[in-house]
């Protein structure tokens, strides 16, 4: 499992918003120059976040972005689920997946679907607000 940019850049633009708050929309071009992330590829993760209620936008002058919740009720498991569809290492672990004909014999199924869920418990441990609290690297980059 391998996390894309799509996730790695919902956490920094959610971290942002949080970080930034003041009651108010911020606009995402804001966001987009404190976090040096295209303005063209936020605009495509923003839909995401809106269409899972993380966050809501508002239009025309004073428009922007907000949270939609205080920072310690997002999970980074939830954002990452949102942003990669799921967290899966295997395809048989997926949601909706087909059930595989060889899970009866499969001798690895159970090391994927521990590892599977390991993950998801880890991400699902930490919020918004852990991530607020975690000191920045001088040469941070994610």
């Amino acid at each position: 499992m391998m996390i894309s940019t799509r996730g790695r850049y919902a956490l920094r633009v959610l971290i942002d918003l949080a970080e930034n708050n003041q009651g108010k929309y911020i606009p995402m071009k804001d966001v987009a120059q404190r976090q040096e992330i295209s303005l063209k590829y936020l605009e495509r993760i923003m839909p995401l976040l809106i269409k899972g209620k993380l966050i809501e936008g508002a239009h025309g002058k004073g428009g922007g972005y907000k949270l939609t919740r205080e920072p310690n009720d997002y999970k980074v498991g939830e954002i990452l689920r949102l942003t990669e569809g799921n967290l899966a290492p295997v395809s048989c672990l997926e949601c909706n997946a087909e059930p595989c004909v060889r899970k009866a014999q499969c001798r690895t199924y159970e090391m994927w679907k521990k590892f599977y869920d390991i993950t998801n418990d880890y991400f699902d441990s930490i919020t918004i607000a852990d991530l607020m609290k975690t000191p920045l690297p001088i040469d941070y980059v994610i």
